[in-house]
């Protein structure tokens, strides 16, 4: 058992659930929980960058063989819009995290160096970072947008689009990608997300 460093306060909890065991133990002797695994994935945001971490959860997640559900909502929409999926966009602009891998050719330590903000806004660059991103997304194979969702759909990946944003964004059902499920309510994705364990992004 881990223990906490000292002056950390651990918060009580209350006792944990009792979890469904099989026969079998781990290597320390502890029973293995079995039983089936939910996931809920809720995708808020409509940039390049922001579409991935949502898709590859998904995706790895059905590989384990664990039901997955992914909630479309206000931006995040752009990513099962057919008419915005294929164009989505990577900006430098407010991403201070935004560092160039391949600047530690010239001089070791400026592949960890954050851009300056300020050329986010020179013109271009936008269309250039997009281009940078989706070029290193293919160096490692990692299919586009629509080629993802199409594969998450073959994977089990169940995929629903808030009725909320597609109501206020004027949307019809033919704009959105075939592996979309429906249009449900948030309530609705209550219901369906009930017991699984929910990630937001």
């Amino acid at each position: 058992m881990r223990i906490p460093p000292e002056g950390f306060i651990l918060p009580d909890f209350g006792p944990a659930p009792a979890a469904p065991v099989s026969a079998t133990t781990a290597t320390s002797g502890e029973p293995v929980p079995t039983g089936s695994r939910k996931m809920a994935l809720i995708c808020s945001k409509g940039n390049l960058d922001m579409a991935y971490p949502g898709l590859i959860l998904g995706n790895a997640a059905a590989g384990e063989g664990v039901e997955t559900h992914i909630f479309f909502t206000f931006w995040g929409l752009d990513i099962v819009n057919r008419k915005t999926n294929e164009n989505l966009k990577f900006t430098m602009l407010g991403n201070t995290a935004m560092h160039m891998p391949e600047l530690g050719r010239l001089r070791p330590g400026l592949e960890h160096v954050s851009m300056p903000q300020m050329l986010g806004q020179l013109p271009g660059m936008t269309a250039f970072a997009t281009r940078m991103m989706k070029k290193q997304m293919a160096d490692l194979e990692i299919p586009e947008v629509p080629e993802f969702l199409d594969l998450m759909a073959a994977a089990g990946v169940h995929m629903y689009a808030c009725r909320l944003t597609f109501d206020m964004m004027k949307l019809i059902e033919a704009d959105l990608h075939p592996a979309v499920e429906g249009v449900i309510s948030a309530n609705d994705f209550i219901e369906i997300s009930a017991g699984a364990q929910t990630l937001f992004i």
